[in-house]
C-alpha cells in the first residue's frame, strides 16, 4: 500500500497532512504563507500515484525508473531545467533498517526543487519520523532554511542510521570474544561468517554513500545552497567514519575466525597429547603382558610372589614414565 504525505512550511508556520485524494491534491495550490513543500511517498507499489505526482512535478522519465528499479548504487544526478522545466537534484541513498533482525538495505529517491522536495521510500515504516518532528518545532533550524537543507537533514538521517547497526555488531563481536574463550565449539563459525557477510553488504551499501557525498560537495547544481553544501561536509565525515568502523569490525570478526580455528586446533592436540601418553605408557606393559602371557612354559611362572612382582613391574614402569614425561615438561 503507497502512503503519501504532504508538510507544507515556512519559519512561521507548518501543515502536514496525509494525502487520501491525491488528484484533488494535486490540483490544489500550496499555501501562500508555504516556503517549502515536503511530499513523502511510502511504498512503491501503486504505479498510478508515482505517475501522477511525475507529471506534476515534471519529473525526468529517467529519474523516475530509478525510482522504481531498486538496485540502484548512491548516486546524485543533475536535471538542468530548461523552458518550463524547472531543475531537480536527483539523489538515491541506501537505508538501514537498526530494527530489523535481518539486515536489509532500502532505496530512498529524492527529487530537489527549488522549493519542493519530494522523497520516495522503498518499505513500509517511516525512517524520517524524527525529521518530522523537527519540522514540526517553531525555531528549528530546518524551518529557518530552505527546501536543499531539508534534503541535508534527511540523508544526513540516512547516514546515522548506520550508527546502532554498526552498535549492535560490536556488542555481538565482544560476545563472540567472549564465547569463544569459553567454549569455542563448531556453531561459533557459522556465526562469525554470518556476520562477515551482514559487514560486507554494509560495506557496499556504505561505501558509495562517501562518494555521493563528495559528489554533492564536489558538484554545484541550481537547487543546492552554498549553506547546504557546508553542513554535507558533517555528513561526509560520518560515511568516512563508517566505512573505517566496518572495516574494523571485518578485521576483528577475521581475528574471532583465526583464533576460534586455533583454539579447536589446540584443543585438538590437547586430545592427541593426552590419547598419545596414554598409548605410550601402555606400550610397555603391553609388551610385558605379551612375554608372560604367553601360552608356554616361562620358568619365572613357577616362582612364588610372581603374580605380585608383575604388578609391581608395570606400576614402575607407567610411574617412570610419567615422572620423565613431567620432567621433560611433556605434561
Amino acid at each position: 500500500m503507497t502512503r503519501v504525505t504532504c508538510m507544507d512550511y515556512s519559519p512561521e508556520k507548518c501543515q502536514s497532512q496525509e494525502v487520501a485524494d491525491l488528484r484533488e491534491f494535486l490540483t490544489r495550490h500550496r499555501p501562500p504563507w508555504c516556503r517549502v513543500r515536503w511530499i513523502d511517498v511510502v511504498g512503491l507499489e501503486q504505479f498510478d500515484t508515482i505517475r501522477a505526482l511525475a507529471e506534476k512535478y515534471q519529473l525526468h522519465p529517467l529519474a523516475v525508473d530509478d525510482v522504481l528499479h531498486l538496485v540502484q548504487r548512491p548516486k546524485a544526478e543533475d536535471y538542468p531545467g530548461s523552458g518550463d522545466q524547472p531543475g531537480r537534484l536527483f539523489v538515491v541513498a541506501r537505508a538501514v533498517d537498526p530494527e530489523n533482525a535481518q539486515q536489509r538495505t532500502e532505496q530512498v529517491s529524492f527529487f530537489l526543487g527549488r522549493t519542493t522536495l519530494l522523497t520516495f521510500q522503498e518499505a513500509p515504516g517511516d525512517i524520517f519520523e524524527a525529521v518530522r518532528h523537527r519540522v514540526a518545532t517553531q525555531g528549528s533550524r530546518i524551518r529557518e532554511n530552505d527546501a536543499s537543507f531539508l534534503l541535508y537533514s534527511l540523508v544526513d538521517t540516512v547516514v546515522d542510521g548506520y550508527f546502532p547497526m554498526l552498535e549492535g555488531y560490536s556488542d555481538e563481536l565482544e560476545d563472540l570474544e567472549d564465547e569463544l574463550l569459553a567454549n569455542p565449539d563448531q556453531g561459533m563459525s557459522r556465526k562469525v561468517h554470518a556476520l562477515k557477510r551482514e559487514l560486507l553488504t554494509l560495506r557496499r551499501a556504505a561505501w558509495p554513500m562517501r562518494e555521493l557525498m563528495a559528489q554533492l560537495l564536489r558538484e554545484k547544481h541550481e537547487c543546492l545552497s552554498e549553506t547546504t553544501r557546508t553542513y554535507f561536509r558533517d555528513v561526509y565525515d560520518h560515511c568516512v567514519q563508517i566505512i573505517d568502523l566496518v572495516e574494523t569490525y571485518r578485521e576483528i570478526a577475521a581475528s574471532v575466525t583465526e583464533t576460534h580455528m586455533s583454539a579447536v586446533s589446540n584443543r585438538m592436540n590437547e586430545i592427541m597429547k593426552v590419547l598419545t601418553i596414554i598409548s605410550t605408557i601402555f606400550i610397555p606393559l603391553s609388551f610385558v603382558a605379551g612375554v608372560y602371557g604367553m601360552n608356554m612354559y616361562v620358568p619365572e611362572a613357577e616362582w612364588r610372589g610372581m603374580y605380585g612382582a608383575f604388578w609391581l613391574i608395570c606400576g614402575a614402569v607407567g610411574g617412570g614414565l610419567l615422572f620423565w614425561f613431567r620432567r621433560r615438561k611433556w605434561i
